[in-house]
């Protein structure tokens, strides 16, 4: 039996004695944090995605009533930045618990200004977790991994977006 043990765990063991780094709770958030915000890996991170769009292209909005580019960007950032607030432990801009409203419009002047804020948000997040002790990011995991997989989600959106409406390069990936 224990021969038959050993022969199953000696792939996990060779796996893990090529891979030197041992994951961790840490590195898994920064990893998700990172690859949804500007780290190009499995899929198009959210700066490659709005790279390049000009203001009209991002107030764009096909015939279906969808949002726009810089609509789900307004709203990337609201919900980055409420979240990001309660884990510095700080109040977080009120809500009245009407998502559509999270959708903000902008103006053509201050689209660069709100790819940037973007931007910006992201860096905090990934700053913070990486000074996070072990104790607060067991608290957060599960609030963390899921804003990886909403900022995901809606870069996606983005770039079918930017597809439909004929502005996405292939060569940045999703072709």
């Amino acid at each position: 039996m224990k021969k038959l043990v050993i022969l199953f765990l000696l792939p996990a063991f060779t796996v893990c004695a090529q891979n030197s780094v041992n994951p961790t709770l840490k590195s898994i958030l920064l990893e998700q944090l990172r690859t949804t915000h500007n780290q190009k890996d499995w899929f198009v991170p959210v700066n490659i995605a709005l790279e390049g769009l000009s203001a009209g292209q991002a107030m764009w909005k096909d015939s279906s009533g969808n949002h726009s580019i810089g609509q789900l960007t307004t709203h990337l950032i609201f919900w980055n930045e409420q979240q990001l607030a309660k884990f510095k432990g700080e109040k977080p801009t009120l809500f009245n618990g009407n998502n559509d409203e999270t959708f903000s419009d902008f103006d053509k002047n201050s689209w660069n200004a709100t790819v940037k804020k973007l931007d910006e948000v992201l860096t905090e997040w990934e700053k913070l977790v990486q000074a996070a002790d072990e104790n607060k990011l067991k608290e957060w995991y599960s609030a963390i991994a899921h804003i990886g997989t909403h900022n995901a989600y809606h870069t996606g959106q983005i770039i079918y977006i930017r597809k439909e409406q004929g502005s996405w390069n292939p060569e940045n990936g999703v072709k």
